[in-house]
């Protein structure tokens, strides 16, 4: 069965920073080829959505309803809503998750 696949506005913005620091500092062809990677594995999750695994500095806590997807260097944390997925955030695997995710909670 195809779950649909939502981005939520925060992810969205994700990814467009990922994109604009590749061009920045890398080359509009590696941001390109970077940014329709990440957009495949996120379209791709809906036909697998229970790829990946609990993020562990969440399953540390508890919170055990999401999950993440590697696209390398990159975090793609989402969570199952019943026939829907949620991108929730897409992350540099390099930074602490956990900083991260405290941010965004309190801005």
């Amino acid at each position: 069965m195809k779950f649909t696949v939502f981005m939520v506005r925060d992810a969205e913005d994700d990814l467009l920073d990922i994109y604009r620091y590749i061009l920045k500092n890398q080359s509009f062809d590696s941001a390109e080829k970077v940014y329709q990677t990440i957009r495949t594995t996120c379209t791709d999750l809906g036909e697998m959505p229970f790829t990946g695994h609990v993020p562990p500095e969440l399953g540390r806590v508890g919170v055990l309803e999401y999950r993440e997807v590697s696209c390398y260097p990159y975090r793609i944390i989402c969570r199952v809503v019943g026939e829907r997925l949620f991108i929730y955030c897409i992350l540099d695997g390099r930074r602490d998750l956990m900083d991260l995710l405290h941010r965004r909670l309190i801005r």
